[in-house]
């Protein structure tokens, strides 16, 4: 085997990783687990029966990869994908508790009102007023005290993943083998 015909079954597998775990990874948010490692459920009332990790979808839609001659890697390119992925604790700054208290007005201001000014007792109502007592505590939460994210993984190693790229590496050398191996009689 030429060293051309090496580097043409690598690109070759490299590409079918790329298909393959991209979709894979992205099937972990529909899964709402890294493969069959169920993510811990919100506590929070915000989104309630939504999906975890999926607000706008952008953190799914974060996802890349980046390939070499010889490798591949995965990435998001949003800085909080980390946290998320990995999970750890975060400081309350200034600056995330003015987001609360954003977050705060603006579900307040989304209740359904009367005629009379009253807020509507019904249930986008009620949904409502949870998600702002929910965003007010966190606003009243102390500068310096910390947040714990839970680790809810959608990218990484694991045995899915080494059993996928064994199997597209298998099928590669096989088809090469099999089709595009030329043997030269001199």
């Amino acid at each position: 085997m030429s060293n051309p015909d090496v580097n043409i079954v690598i690109k070759r597998i490299l590409r079918d990783i790329a298909v393959e775990l991209s979709d894979e990874f992205d099937k972990n948010f529909e899964r709402q687990a890294f493969f069959s490692e169920a993510w811990q459920r919100r506590r929070t009332p915000t989104r309630p029966g939504g999906h975890i990790l999926v607000d706008s979808g952008a953190l799914r839609r974060s996802i890349q990869s980046r390939t070499t001659d010889t490798s591949i890697s995965f990435f998001t390119t949003l800085p909080y994908g980390a946290i998320h992925n990995e999970g750890g604790e975060l400081k309350v700054t200034n600056r995330m508790k003015a987001f609360f208290w954003h977050k705060y007005y603006e579900a307040t201001g989304s209740f359904g009102r009367k005629k009379n000014g009253e807020r509507r007792n019904d249930k986008r109502t009620v949904q409502l007023s949870t998600e702002a007592e929910f965003w007010k505590w966190m606003a009243l939460k102390k500068e310096g005290s910390t947040i714990k994210i839970p680790r809810r993984q959608f990218l990484g190693a694991s045995p899915e993943v080494e059993k996928a790229v064994r199997e597209i590496i298998e099928e590669n050398l096989a088809e090469y083998f099999e089709h595009d191996l030329k043997f030269e009689m001199k």
